[in-house]
């Protein structure tokens, strides 16, 4: 449990600041009252790492449930062990950001900021009613939870969930991202400033790259 517990932290706590949520939670902290908008944001957050873990959950059990309709030939797809499966997800994810994070440019922290500045002012205008800390809120929590959907660290949380501890997973995460929400709206502005989407990308490829490392070096392992 501790080995996912600090998995999931490092990887959703690396990954997250300067993303698009990141920056998103900076944004409606300097329009808004920090509170509601740390509430939103986290509880936002929470639940998407634990429909995330429900779905890696899922994929673990998927083998066994499909594994009686199988044809003879393909059984053998339901003696692969997850945590290979696993590792070369984590591979390929480390490798995809360290290519992407190659072709980044100064302008891309600018875009990313951008992105988060117009989902918000799209769903201020689908939330018209008083600027009163319930609507803060649930504006904040909604439009967090839109922008987390498909995210690179939500793919993360169902690899993770599917080959590791899932209340590890799920409370590292949950941590993770109450960690960045509370960087983001305490001093935001002035970390994203310092910190750039590509140095961010790199070390997040890097961190995927290491946890494939030490799933296979502890597959089958106690």
């Amino acid at each position: 449990m501790l080995e996912a517990f600090t998995a999931a932290l490092s990887l959703i706590t690396a990954s997250e600041i300067g993303d698009k949520t990141f920056f998103m939670a900076v944004i409606l902290a300097s329009r808004y009252p920090r509170k509601p908008v740390f509430a939103g944001v986290v509880v936002a957050l929470a639940a998407m790492t634990i429909i995330s873990v429900g779905i890696g959950q899922f994929l673990l059990l998927l083998p066994k449930l499909i594994g009686q309709y199988l044809p003879p030939s393909l059984s053998f797809l339901t003696h692969i062990s997850i945590e290979h499966v696993a590792a070369i997800l984590f591979l390929l994810f480390g490798i995809k950001l360290l290519y992407s994070a190659r072709k980044m440019s100064v302008q891309t922290d600018v875009d990313v900021m951008n992105e988060a500045e117009e989902a918000i002012v799209e769903g201020e205008r689908k939330f018209q009613q008083r600027n009163t800390a319930w609507k803060i809120f649930v504006e904040s929590c909604v439009l967090t939870f839109i922008a987390e959907w498909g995210d690179r660290t939500q793919f993360a949380t169902i690899t993770l969930a599917a080959s590791k501890d899932s209340i590890g997973v799920m409370l590292g995460g949950i941590v993770g991202h109450t960690i960045c929400a509370l960087i983001a709206v305490i001093g935001g502005r002035t970390i994203a400033s310092h910190i750039s989407e590509r140095t961010i990308t790199i070390i997040g490829g890097l961190l995927f790259i290491l946890l494939a490392i030490v799933t296979i070096a502890f597959s089958g392992k106690v």
